[in-house]
């Protein structure tokens, strides 16, 4: 009997954001693997074997997933957004690398899925328009003075950023530094998108100025998106779009 992992994205959160591709993984497996809050997105059905595991556990999970493969079984490792942004694609290799031998042999795919920031983007706009970076706030996994240096540098360069676990309840200083950081760093009032729950009922959508953005605006379900020097606003009568332009004048 052989076995294979498929690494998926679940989407922001709307079912209606979950790929073809993915669902049809879904359909076709025999466990599904993940975080409690995403495998609860999975309905439960005849011959599938659903092992919820709770946070900071990723290597264990993705440990389980390669070992169930080994013995046949058709496993799927659910992520929230896309596997590979800040999720499980990660952990997962991180465990094929260091694990047996035997399971470099193993069917593993990665199946991609709508991620928070482009989800963000597309309800204001498309703040996301030019060059721009991603930066994971959370310095569990690497030390502040990096996420620190890396602030700077994303500054420097002009780039349109996205944040992603911007503020936790166990942590909530890191943001106030970033927008500490940030404040001080850029001189123009670029436009900062706090998106928390995006495409679920609990979806919350604000735009402010830099200089008004405050560290409370912020959760673990939100993700920031802070603009480039050129990004601009349209004020129209439904809503503020926010853009920035393809081209960059010298």
């Amino acid at each position: 009997m052989t076995g294979w992992v498929k690494i998926v994205g679940l989407g922001p959160g709307s079912d209606d954001l979950v790929t073809p591709q993915v669902s049809d993984a879904v359909a076709q497996a025999s466990d599904v693997i993940g975080y409690i809050p995403y495998v609860a997105r999975i309905a439960p059905r005849a011959g599938l074997t659903l092992h919820p595991s709770d946070n900071r556990v990723e290597l264990d999970r993705a440990r389980h997933a390669l070992s169930l493969a080994l013995q046949g079984h058709k496993v799927v490792v659910v992520s929230s957004g896309d596997p590979g942004v800040f999720a499980m694609a990660s952990a997962l290799f991180e465990a094929l690398e260091d694990g047996p031998a035997s399971w470099r042999d193993l069917d593993i795919e990665v199946l991609p899925g709508i991620t928070a920031m482009l989800a963000a983007a597309a309800r204001v706009g498309a703040p996301l328009g030019h060059d721009f970076c991603a930066i994971n706030l959370s310095d569990n996994l690497k030390p502040w003075t990096l996420i620190e240096k890396r602030l700077r540098l994303a500054v420097e360069g002009d780039f349109a950023m996205a944040f992603y676990n911007p503020r936790s309840k166990s942590r909530p200083e890191g943001f106030a530094r970033a927008l500490d950081l940030l404040q001080m760093a850029c001189a123009d009032a670029r436009p900062v998108v706090f998106a928390r729950a995006v495409s679920t009922p609990d979806e919350q959508i604000s735009v402010v100025p830099l200089n008004d953005a405050r560290p409370e605006m912020a959760d673990m379900r939100t993700v920031v998106i802070v603009g480039a020097s050129n990004t601009r606003i349209i004020t129209g009568a439904r809503r503020k779009i926010v853009y920035t332009p393809r081209s960059v004048l010298p």
